[in-house]
C-alpha cells in the first residue's frame, strides 16, 4: 500500500493554483501558501485577459506542452462549471522573412496545427482593424483563445480545496529548505511545517525565496493599456486577440464584452524591478508614447488615449525558456519560474507536470529543455 504524499505548493498564482488542483486530484495531501490570495493583481496574471495560442513563436518543444494545456483547460472548465477560456482564434503578424515567422510557419505545418496564412489584402478584408506593413504576413491560429486569468486561478484553487487541499491565504513563506532526515521544511511567520515535497511557484519573489537558483530570474515591470475603438464596427468579424512579432513586439486582446482593447509590449519595454514588494504601480503619461506609435501605425481605429493603464510584474530568463524541474541537488524541491511573459497559456500543463515531479520524481512530458539544472536552458 502506497503512502499518501504530503506536498506544499508555495505561491497559489498562475502555476501554483494549477499544481494544487492536479496534486489534489491525484490523491496528494496538499498544503498551499500565498502571500496574498488567488487572483491577486501583484504578479503576472492581472489584466482580465490572456492569450492561448497553439501556434508558438519560437522553440518547437512547446507544441506538445501547448496541446496538453489545451486539454487541461477544457478539463478545468468541465470540473468547475466555469467559463474560463473562449475559443476565438488568434492572429500572429510579423515580417514574413523574419526567423520567428518562418519558424512559426514551419512548426505549424510540421505539427499539423490548424492555421491559415493571410496576405495583406485578405487580412484587410477579414480583419480591417489591423494594418499590415509591406513585407509582413499574418497567420490565423484557429485554436487560439482568450483566457480569463484571475477567474482561472481562483477556479483552480477552489477546485483544489474541494478535493481536500488546504490553502493558507495571506501567509508569506520565508524559507523552503531540505529537512534533516528527508522532505522539506517550510517556514512562515506563523510557524514551521514539514512536507514530503514542495513546489515553488512564487513568480516575481523567486529570487528572494530561493537565492541560490542556478540562474537569476530577471523581474520586470509590465505596463498594459486599454483603448476604446473609434469605429462602431471594430469588433465585427470576431476581432481575435493578436501578437505582433519583430520589429513591433506587442500584443492585443479585445475585451470579451466588446468595449475595449488591451495592449501590451515585449520585454525590451519593461523596466527592471529590484524589489517585488516595491513595484511602482503608477503609470506616467510619458510611458504612453510607444502605445501611441503602435496604434498610429498598426491600429489607427483605436483611440490613442487609454481609458486605463496598469502595471504588473513578470519574471524573465535570458533565453525566454522557464526553469521547470527539481532544484539542483534537491530531489524534493520543484521549481517553476521565469516564464518570460508566455506562461499563462501553459499553466494547467505545468500543474500536471508539477504533480508528476512531486509525486514520482519524473514526468513523461517533454520538459528536458526547461530543466533548472540545464545551463543551456536559461
Amino acid at each position: 500500500m502506497s503512502i499518501r504524499k504530503r506536498v506544499a505548493v508555495i505561491g497559489a498564482g498562475s502555476m501554483g493554483s494549477q499544481a494544487m488542483w492536479r496534486l489534489a486530484a491525484r490523491g496528494a495531501e496538499v498544503v498551499g501558501y500565498d502571500r496574498y490570495a488567488p487572483g491577486h493583481d501583484r504578479g503576472a496574471a492581472g489584466g482580465e485577459s490572456r492569450i492561448y495560442r497553439a501556434a508558438h513563436l519560437g522553440e518547437p518543444g512547446y507544441i506538445p506542452l501547448l496541446r496538453l494545456a489545451d486539454r487541461m483547460w477544457e478539463q478545468l472548465q468541465a470540473e468547475t462549471g466555469r467559463s474560463l477560456r473562449r475559443r476565438s482564434g488568434s492572429l500572429v503578424m510579423g515580417e514574413g522573412a523574419s526567423p520567428s515567422m518562418r519558424l512559426l510557419l514551419s512548426t505549424s505545418a510540421a505539427h499539423g496545427l490548424d492555421h491559415e496564412v493571410l496576405d495583406r489584402e485578405e487580412l484587410a478584408r477579414r480583419y480591417p482593424q489591423h494594418r499590415l506593413p509591406d513585407g509582413h504576413t499574418a497567420v490565423l491560429d484557429r485554436l487560439g483563445a482568450v483566457i480569463r486569468p484571475e477567474a482561472s486561478i481562483q477556479a483552480a484553487a477552489a477546485r483544489a480545496e474541494q478535493l481536500g487541499a488546504l490553502l493558507h491565504r495571506y501567509t508569506t513563506v520565508r524559507e523552503v529548505v531540505p529537512a534533516a532526515g528527508g522532505g522539506v521544511r517550510v517556514v512562515t511567520d506563523q510557524g514551521t511545517d514539514h512536507v514530503d515535497a514542495a513546489v515553488v511557484t512564487v513568480g516575481p519573489w523567486i529570487n528572494t525565496l530561493l537565492p541560490d537558483l542556478p540562474r537569476t530570474i530577471e523581474v520586470r515591470r509590465v505596463v498594459c493599456s486599454w483603448h476604446l475603438p473609434t469605429r462602431h464596427d471594430w469588433f465585427a468579424g470576431g476581432a481575435p486577440p493578436f501578437v505582433r512579432a519583430t520589429p513591433h513586439d506587442c500584443f492585443g486582446i479585445p475585451s470579451p464584452d466588446g468595449i475595449s482593447v488591451k495592449l501590451g509590449l515585449s520585454f525590451k519595454y519593461h523596466a527592471p524591478v529590484p524589489e517585488p514588494e516595491r513595484l511602482d504601480r503608477t503609470v506616467r503619461p510619458e510611458e504612453l508614447g510607444i502605445f501611441r506609435e503602435l496604434i498610429g501605425e498598426l491600429m489607427p481605429d483605436l483611440n490613442p488615449d487609454p481609458i486605463r493603464m496598469s502595471a504588473y510584474m513578470e519574471g524573465y530568463t535570458k533565453s525566454g525558456n522557464p526553469l521547470v524541474g527539481h532544484l539542483p541537488g534537491e530531489d524534493d524541491i520543484i521549481v517553476m519560474a521565469g516564464f518570460s511573459g508566455s506562461g499563462f497559456k501553459l499553466s494547467p500543463a505545468m500543474g500536471e507536470i508539477a504533480a508528476d515531479l512531486a509525486l514520482h520524481g519524473t514526468t513523461q512530458h517533454p520538459v528536458g529543455f526547461l530543466a533548472p539544472a540545464g545551463v543551456g536552458a536559461v
